[in-house]
């Protein structure tokens, strides 16, 4: 019997994980503290997983995953903001280069799918949201800024497992700042207080909230179907 290969998703925010738990009807599965979900995406068996939000975390992530299961490929799904005037909301991201943006270390993706690679992708703690340090990133080629990727990244390659990343744009650099990064806890679940600190001052801006979690919510729709179509293609 030949053993059926195995994609490993992982997503930061539990909003990005649930569009592929939903869609591959994937069931809950504990290992020790670990949480997972497990099933299939037609002849491939798929392990996902919560990175949380940020550098560390993911490579936590990463290593329990990689610890728990036998992985032939493992694919960072979820949504990034785009650095204009390289990419608009909606956008598919499959980056040629993804860059840890504290260090300038560089990690290239394995080819997955039928999407093309392209652009740039850095991840960092650092959230950027001044129009100087936007302009330096999209003068630089930045196609795009998450907070995971480069760090999953490191975490594969160390263990010699390949991997990719299907990011959707939904947002743009700058329509964010860091008091509404406050809002989502570690595990993207939303922090009620700061929701309410961010309204009560200026209500206004439920509108603002709405089109973001609008745009959030199809982009990680997008991202899921991108990065389940291009499972098939992996082989054990």
């Amino acid at each position: 019997m030949v053993a059926r290969a195995r994609v490993a998703f992982l997503a930061p925010m539990k909003s990005e994980l649930r569009p592929l738990v939903k869609k591959l009807d994937l069931e809950r599965t504990e290992r020790g503290d670990d949480v997972f979900h497990t099933g299939t995406a037609g002849d491939v068996e798929v392990v996902a997983g919560l990175t949380g939000i940020g550098m560390k975390p993911a490579a936590r992530a990463a290593e329990r995953i990689l610890d728990q299961f036998t992985v032939h490929h493992l694919v960072v799904v979820g949504i990034a903001g785009g650095v204009p005037p390289h990419s608009k909301v909606g956008d598919v991201l499959v980056p040629e280069v993804v860059v840890n943006g504290e260090t300038g270390t560089e990690h290239r993706p394995a080819r997955i799918g039928d999407v093309e690679p392209r652009g740039r992708l850095v991840s960092d703690d650092e959230f950027l949201s001044s129009a100087a340090d936007i302009a330096r990133v999209s003068g630089a080629g930045v196609t795009a800024l998450d907070m995971e990727t480069a760090a999953v990244a490191a975490v594969c390659e160390a263990r010699r497992v390949p991997w990719s990343v299907f990011r959707v744009i939904s947002d743009l650099a700058g329509d964010t700042d860091d008091s509404v990064l406050a809002m989502a806890k570690p595990d993207g679940s939303a922090n009620a207080r700061a929701v309410l600190g961010y309204l009560l001052p200026r209500p206004w801006r439920i509108f603002k909230l709405a089109r973001l979690g609008r745009d959030a919510q199809a982009a990680t729709n997008l991202a899921a179907d991108a990065a389940i179509a291009a499972c098939a293609s992996v082989e054990g």
